[in-house]
């Protein structure tokens, strides 16, 4: 079975690391509250409240462990600059492209247990993402998206992300 390589920008190694601090904490001692209450009630074979809080805190141990297998084995990103001082596209870098049209989007290029659409966070794993990754301002790219229509940008900027 192959592993798949996790990618974390410091951002979101930071992002993990307050996660899994507040599930092991507040969300660890709310639930330990529900499950102390829910016993309070008397009979837990037929204790709706009882099986509510188990089940809580079996979703919230199953993300424990996700988010420290995650943090154990995740790569660091690399940040690499050209012989020009310009930046390579790379996780933990953002892009700016420019279609055909003229109209400039920014995207935030992040490992896949980082993404969100609704930021402009891609994976580089995401066809876009796979694309833009080991280019520089200036260059061509394209790609197919997953209804199978080609997608053509220019790489105008990259730069140091942010988040």
């Amino acid at each position: 079975m192959a592993t798949e390589e996790n990618i974390l920008t410091q951002a979101g190694r930071k992002r993990l690391e307050d996660e899994l601090a507040r599930r092991l904490s507040e969300d660890k001692a709310e639930i330990d509250e529900q499950l102390r209450e829910a016993r309070s009630f008397g009979d837990l074979s037929e204790n709706a409240e009882y099986d509510a809080a188990r089940e809580a805190q079996a979703k919230n141990e199953a993300r424990i462990n996700e988010i420290r297998h995650i943090l154990a084995t995740a790569k660091d990103a690399d940040t690499i600059v050209t012989s020009e001082g310009g930046l390579v596209a790379s996780v933990g870098t953002d892009v700016t492209l420019k279609d055909a049209r003229g109209k400039a989007s920014t995207f935030s290029i992040v490992g896949t247990t980082d993404t969100d659409s609704l930021r402009f966070r891609i994976s580089n794993e995401s066809p876009l993402g796979a694309s833009i990754i080991g280019h520089v301002a200036g260059d061509k790219i394209s790609f197919v998206t997953p209804s199978g229509a080609v997608r053509e940008y220019t790489i105008v900027d990259v730069s140091l992300s942010n988040e």
